[in-house]
């Protein structure tokens, strides 16, 4: 089998530069063409593809060479990019800068490598003009394996300032493929992490989405970036599959069957294997997964839901900041990140609703917290009463956490038994106190070594986003203590 859809790559030097307006704005401004387009971010950012998935009506996916492994990288994108026209991938950080300390692992090159993807460099050609050509042929030259196949100049400010900036491009040998005035309408509002999630923008956001599209759409080659796109040639291998990965292991077969057990059905892919009960008697229905989603916990992704409906449950999404219930038959949560800091006063006041998430963490059924989950879990965020699983307490903090993290499972868990080595990453401007409990739900091995997180009863609440496609026996593992809880 071989991955064939048109891709590339939407890079630049640095930070800032225009990669995500760039990116967004060719996702919208080729779907408006009628085609289908295919999402993806690399790294490990939540917020970047909900504007993706804005621009193009499809899910926003990760590419992130740490958290799932290199060898992850083409079957995930051949998953999200089935029967689409063609992908764009947007980058992270310059276009050489990978995990720290690791070269190349997880840069935007490196994911380029992987996919055998051309390259557009979104360059800011705000304060400068012959020099443009200068790093441009420095980022062209330095890797002979990453092929930048032109560059859009970004944050032009005039007709003057284009021809200038085109005559110096004409001696580097790569091609314009767009030029971008500087436009105010198409800037997203940002806060202490980053940009405002689409989940709080609503309207604004598919305003400025469609600033974007028009603004690419009237800058850039189309057709042009199109071609480039079908250049990439297949990839060998197969697309990832959540069916595949997470269904559990066919039962061994039995020395005799018969009477009833003969004329049962075969399960349905994906669906658990029931456990009978002490009785006897097997279990009735999928257990269900709740999902937190909404303004406060839209960091999520795609492929958690899709392994956890694999290994047997039924997702369903619920809103912390207007449910005041669980979903009927919750068996099993999941909370990830987001911003529950910003959203403190609200959650607190959903009283209803943290004594029911109190409750099913204290059944014992499965609970799993990354990051925002945990802050909900914790007795009070900024003095204002959260579920209170937690004894810690939580609040804003001047410093920014961030990186990625080596760990390795301190005890068993419903997410992981003890010794299981998991990568992640942390992102917060918060503190917990305490930062582990007594059993604690990882110890980070690098940068620094130190325990955190807390793993009680059914709970595993931890500061680390893990991506559940570099262990899928995750989601099958949390599914199992569902049945069982």
């Amino acid at each position: 089998m071989v991955i064939s859809v048109p891709r590339l790559v939407v890079a630049a030097p640095s930070s800032g530069s225009g990669k995500t307006t760039v990116a967004t704005g060719l996702m919208a401004a080729l779907a408006s063409r009628g085609l289908a387009v295919s999402p993806h971010k690399v790294g490990p950012d939540y917020i970047d593809p909900g504007y993706h998935a804005l621009a193009t009506g499809r899910v926003g996916r990760n590419l992130d060479a740490y958290l799932c492994g290199p060898e992850l990288i083409a079957p995930l994108f051949g998953h999200g990019a089935r029967g689409c026209d063609i992908a764009v991938v947007e980058g992270v950080m310059g276009l050489y800068d990978g995990a720290a300390g690791e070269g190349e692992l997880a840069s935007t090159a490196h994911v380029a490598k992987l996919l055998r993807a051309p390259v557009v460099l979104v360059v800011d050609a705000s304060s400068q003009s012959r020099s443009v050509a200068a790093l441009v042929h420095g980022f062209a030259s330095w890797d002979p394996e990453v092929r930048i196949g032109g560059v859009i100049l970004n944050k032009v400010g005039s007709d003057r300032h284009e021809e200038l900036l085109r005559e110096a491009m004409d001696s580097a040998g790569v091609p314009v493929l767009g030029v971008l005035r500087r436009a105010s309408r198409v800037e997203t509002p940002s806060r202490h992490l980053g940009l405002v999630p689409v989940a709080e923008r609503s309207a604004a956001a598919v305003e400025a989405v469609a600033a974007m599209s028009l603004q690419v759409a009237d800058g850039c080659d189309l057709d042009a970036l199109v071609s480039l796109a079908r250049s990439a040639p297949s990839l060998p291998g197969d697309a990832w599959d959540a069916g595949v990965v997470a269904s559990p292991p066919p039962p061994l077969p039995s020395p005799v069957a018969s009477g009833a057990a003969a004329l049962r059905p075969p399960l349905r892919p994906g669906r658990p294997r029931p456990q009978a009960s002490p009785e006897g008697v097997p279990p009735d229905g999928l257990k269900v997964v709740a999902l937190a989603g909404g303004a406060a916990f839209s960091f999520s992704y795609a492929e958690h839901a899709e392994l956890l409906a694999a290994a047997g449950a039924e997702v369903v999404v619920f809103d912390p900041l207007r449910d005041e219930e669980l979903p009927e038959g919750t068996g099993g949560l999941v909370i990830g990140g987001g911003f529950p800091e910003v959203y403190a006063a609200e959650l607190s006041a959903n009283e209803s609703l943290r004594k029911a998430v109190a409750e099913l963490a204290l059944s014992g059924a499965p609970v799993a917290a990354e990051c925002a989950g945990l802050l909900y879990l914790c007795r009070e965020l900024d003095g204002r009463p959260m579920c209170g699983v937690l004894d810690a307490t939580a609040r804003m903090h001047e410093r920014l956490t961030l990186g990625y993290r080596d760990a390795v499972a301190v005890g068993d868990s419903v997410l992981a038994a003890a010794g299981t080595r998991m990568r992640g990453h942390e992102f917060h401007r918060t503190v917990v106190e305490p930062g582990a409990g007594s059993e604690p739900a990882w110890g980070v091995r690098r940068p620094e070594r130190r325990v955190e997180g807390f793993v009680q009863r059914g709970v595993h609440a931890s500061y680390l986003h893990t991506h559940w496609a570099s262990s899928p026996g995750v989601a099958r593992r949390f599914v199992e203590r569902c049945l069982t809880s």
